[in-house]
């Protein structure tokens, strides 16, 4: 008995001993320092778009069926599922590792030594049996089941199947993220596939207007009343018009490809509605208060997990420079012939055995590992404080936005409206000869480009309400 507390005093002894002799490096442990704004303006309304589901959000029934296919046949989506994928299955690897490896193995062998051997010599000399000699070659037959496993002592697998798990939860954030910007991309692609019908559709109204003012310049020439400079002017006209068409329904054809590349699909027509540019969504913003961004924005929670899971990683590193605790045990059955591969006690056999080791002479590659996990985690928190301020930068700037294209709307709205009105003046100025042509023209001119200002604003601000709604963090729910 006194010996056998003297074993173990010896064993605890050298682990206090080589846990006392590893000094080791410093755990920087950095909380953030990112203090998010109360509001974003005076209200501290906590009404939020972001909780909305994308199907409430967008209205129109084929913008609808577009997402719906993006959602099933996007690649990039189905790459970040395989992601998903690949961090459950680490998830697994990290918890095999805290149970016993378990190993079966069935071998058999001829081994034949020398005769002047001591092995040789002694199996000569030995019988198996009264009268039966040890066999020479001998033969070994062995079925044996071992075990190996490394008691957690200090947590360290424990905490790298808590960073598996952290970083799955991560990815899954991920795929969210995925999600909202493949719903916001595919509803911005819609509507500027809209503007670009009305743009076209403005544009050959343009060209209408502009021949029929080319057939009054050819009667006023006829009579003497204009020169062939301004025919040839209004021609020119009528030509750059029917070039911007074309632009335009190439800007369309490349829209609808970009819409069926994201759908992950070959270039097909896309069905829409061409008058949804005035009441595509509701006239009321609903932000909620800045603090909401931490539990709506997937990219921030993303970034807080992966910032969970670096202070794991360190803690693990950490765990390196401790004493590890390895215990191995096999049992089975020995015998140089089938017949006696299962006698019990003869051909039996087993054996356990415990080791402890630590790290003496490789510390400086621990402490390498251990600074770099040390360093990435340092990263993550900064990584964390970079996505607040970014979610609540992008959502500021976009609050803005809705703002000045409202006012700016209304300034190109009463632009058209004038311009309308002098489209109509200057035409009967010209017939009756008291305009000059150019004037036409330059009238002419300038309502096709302000018409098309009016809906490229219109544009802008459906971009900015669907790019809101995802800053918020809506669209993957």
């Amino acid at each position: 008995m006194y010996k056998y507390f003297n074993i173990k005093g010896g064993v605890l002894l050298g682990l206090c001993l080589m846990a006392a002799g590893c000094q080791l490096p410093k755990f920087i442990d950095r909380d953030s320092s990112q203090t998010i704004p109360e509001a974003y303006v005076n209200t501290r309304d906590t009404s939020n778009l972001a909780s909305m589901n994308w199907r409430t959000f967008f209205k129109d029934q084929n913008l609808q069926n577009l997402i719906d296919t993006a959602l099933q046949h996007n690649q990039e989506l189905l790459i970040t599922l395989q992601d998903l994928s690949i961090a459950k299955n680490d998830i697994r690897l990290r918890q095999a590792s805290l149970l016993p490896q378990v190993n079966g193995r069935l071998s058999t062998g001829l081994d034949k030594v020398g005769r002047y051997t001591s092995q040789g010599a002694g199996d000569a000399s030995t019988e198996i049996a009264p009268g039966i000699e040890t066999p020479e070659p001998l033969k070994d037959y062995t079925a044996v089941v071992s075990a190996n496993w490394e008691v957690d002592i200090w947590k360290k697998l424990r905490n790298s199947k808590k960073a598996a798990l952290t970083r799955y939860l991560s990815t899954l954030e991920g795929k969210n993220f995925v999600l909202s910007n493949l719903v916001a991309e595919v509803a911005n692609a819609y509507y500027e596939l809209i503007s670009l019908d009305s743009e076209l559709e403005i544009v050959q109204q343009n060209i209408a207007l502009q021949k029929n003012a080319l057939e009054v310049t050819k009667v006023q020439k006829q009579a003497s009343r204009v020169t062939e400079l301004a025919v040839q002017k209004f021609e020119a006209e009528v030509l750059k018009s029917e070039g911007m068409a074309f632009d335009i329904l190439q800007q369309i054809k490349e829209t609808e490809n970009k819409i069926n590349f994201l759908l992950g699909r070959f270039p097909t027509a896309i069905p829409r509605e061409k008058s949804l540019l005035q009441n595509a969504f509701s006239s009321t913003i609903q932000t909620g208060i800045p603090a909401q961004l931490l539990g709506n924005r997937p990219d921030i929670k993303q970034a807080e997990l992966d910032l969970v899971a670096a202070k794991l990683d360190v803690k693990v590193a950490r765990a390196e420079f401790y004493p590890s605790l390895d215990i191995s045990a096999a049992l089975g059955f020995q015998a140089f012939k089938p017949s006696y591969l299962f006698r019990f006690p003869e051909s039996m056999l087993y054996s356990l055995a415990g080791d402890i080791g630590g790290p003496l002479i490789n510390r400086s590659a621990l402490k390498a590992e251990f600074n770099t996990a040390n360093a990435k985690q340092i990263q993550a928190m900064y990584n964390y404080e970079r996505a607040i301020l970014n979610a609540y930068i992008q959502v500021s700037n976009q609050l803005s936005g809705i703002e000045n294209l409202e006012k700016r709307y209304e300034l190109k709205a009463r632009q058209v409206e004038a311009l309308t009105k002098s489209i109509t003046v200057s035409n009967d100025l010209f017939r009756s000869a008291r305009a000059d042509y150019l004037e036409v023209l330059m009238t002419q001119r300038d309502m096709l480009e302000t018409k098309l200002e009016l809906i490229e604003t219109r544009k802008a601000q459906l971009n900015t309400t669907i790019n809101i709604y995802k800053y918020l963090g809506g669209g993957w729910r």
